[in-house]
């Protein structure tokens, strides 16, 4: 069945579509969902509600531009909706500037991806939320503060924190594997 079929059929309540939907999709999104997580079950459940999102809206989708890039925009702000209405984004007071941490490629060449995966699930909410946005998807500090709800200031200072913090626990990583 191609694409526009299926979300034709998604669009008119079909189930079985609804179910190919999610089985043609759920792993690309889960893992989108893994990111912006601290572990598997929260990510599962963020899976589980931005299905929901995708199915309610389905109709709001006009066949213009990715169809995937809209899941996964939807993907996103719901895992992000998640976090305000929890009100763990909380403002940095302290603001580190432009000060630009770099993790050496020679430590991170030799961390696993799994581990690389758990120390950022190990990251504090608004670090690792605007580490991923910035970082692994491509946003500009300008639309993670939109995101947010921060100034653009305070997405650079939790940047350069999370780079600072995944920079200590990968070093020592590789000292505990020397």
């Amino acid at each position: 069945m191609s694409l526009e079929k299926l979300i034709n059929n998604c669009k008119q309540g079909n189930r079985r579509a609804q179910e190919e939907l999610y089985r043609k999709y759920s792993g690309v999104l889960f893992g989108m969902c893994l990111k912006y997580s601290r572990n598997k079950t929260e990510a599962e459940d963020s899976l589980h509600d931005s299905f929901m999102t995708i199915f309610d809206k389905i109709d709001q989708f006009t066949n213009k531009g990715s169809f995937e890039g809209w899941m996964k925009r939807i993907t996103v702000n719901t895992v992000l909706q998640k976090y305000r209405k929890e009100q763990h984004l909380n403002v940095v007071s302290e603001n580190m500037g432009d000060e630009e941490v770099s993790i050496e490629s020679e430590h991170v060449d030799n961390i696993n991806l799994s581990t690389l995966l758990n120390h950022i699930q190990e990251l504090p909410n608004k670090y690792r939320l605007t580490f991923n946005l910035y970082v692994l998807d491509g946003y500009s500090h300008k639309e993670i503060s939109e995101l947010l709800g921060t100034s653009t200031g305070t997405s650079k200072s939790n940047l350069a924190r999370a780079k600072m913090i995944l920079k200590e626990k990968i070093e020592k990583e590789n000292i505990s594997i020397a």
